[in-house]
């Protein structure tokens, strides 16, 4: 393993105590390539459960494939993927963002899709030599405390939560690999030094630290915190359940079209190179791009289809309205870096 890889491993270790993994369906322990009777595959997950598990189920059903899961935050599961590199049991990698795909790509792990596959996508926000494929958009957002913080009050530039006025009002989820994503966006989009200093700033500023997502969107839903920064979905989820947008305390704000702020990352899957002539493999990667697959994603996450005029989650912007910045999704690679700056900065 080289010293990028290592590093990886190591601070990934560091700023999650340990790799837990669970396994779904019993031990991820072998597959078959064999008989219609007896096929079996074995994912990696940086996705939660909650949100990828039933169109798993839904896949084992159409196809009668038995799934093997273990789930984890996916720079873990990456770090875990670089570890065990050829020896790995994995045959397909799920990742909550871009980066972790493109590390596993930079180290040779993962094998190239087919066009079937990667063309059903935007191209935009796959991988150039499509060793992954992303599934679906989510869009970096500010959420605020609609009560006490008007729309126009709230920056649409991430950097001005680092000015007095913001002080012990702003929460975010520094351990969340979408948030570290973010960072690594920063630090290629505006430079390494902007990021430490955006990182410096807020800390300074008295950010409040959350370990997870979902409390920051309680937090500001309930009064608790006047802004918070996620991904849009957990607002569009949480505005379904509440029974629809004018239900909901907590609103959006989206960021300054063209910059970081605006960022949509995405969630990808990729093919483990010890997999590539996997027949499971493949079918599992080209039924999460269907339209049936992508509809669930929509209608139950909240997340945005990647698909050529896709459907748009409810109650938010489409995809095209949201003009992100210039990005080639393979330079959200380097998370050794972000991850060494979040622990130089103490946020790890």
């Amino acid at each position: 393993m080289n010293s990028s890889r290592t590093r990886l491993a190591l601070i990934a270790t560091v700023a999650a105590s340990a790799i837990a993994l669970s396994a779904c369906a019993g031990d991820a322990e072998s597959t078959s390539n064999g008989s219609d009777e007896d096929r079996s595959l074995i994912v990696y997950s940086g996705r939660d459960e909650s949100l990828i598990g039933p169109i798993i189920e839904k896949f084992e059903e159409e196809s009668g494939i038995e799934v093997k899961v273990r789930y984890a935050n996916s720079i873990e599961m990456a770090a875990q993927l670089l570890e065990e590199g050829e020896r790995t049991p994995a045959q397909v990698f799920l990742s909550q963002e871009a980066g972790a795909l493109g590390e596993l790509a930079n180290a040779d792990l993962l094998a190239p899709l087919p066009e079937e596959i990667t063309g059903a996508v935007d191209p935009q926000y796959s991988a150039a030599d499509d060793s992954w494929v992303a599934l679906t958009g989510r869009a970096r957002v500010l959420l605020y405390d609609s009560e006490s913080v008007s729309e126009d009050e709230v920056p649409s530039d991430v950097h001005a939560l680092t000015e007095p006025e913001w002080q012990g009002r702003v929460g975010f989820a520094p351990t969340n690999a979408s948030f570290q994503s973010f960072v690594t966006a920063m630090r290629v989009l505006e430079g390494e030094d902007v990021a430490e200093e955006w990182l410096t700033g807020m800390i300074d500023n008295d950010t409040e630290v959350f370990d997870r997502n979902g409390p920051i969107v309680e937090a500001v839903n309930t009064g608790a915190l006047d802004v918070g920064l996620v991904n849009h979905y957990y607002w569009v989820v949480a505005a379904a359940e509440a029974g629809g947008p004018e239900s909901m305390r907590a609103q959006l704000k989206f960021g300054e079209p063209g910059t970081v702020s605006a960022l949509v990352n995405v969630t990808g899957a990729g093919v483990l190179a010890s997999a590539e002539d996997s027949d499971e493999a493949q079918e599992f990667v080209e039924y999460l791009v269907s339209e049936q697959a992508q509809e669930h994603f929509v209608e139950e996450a909240g997340e945005y289809s990647l698909l050529p005029d896709g459907p748009s989650p409810a109650d938010v912007p489409s995809l095209d309205e949201l003009d992100g910045p210039d990005l080639d999704f393979s330079e959200l690679a380097d998370l050794d870096g972000t991850l060494e700056l979040l622990q130089k900065v103490g946020l790890l």
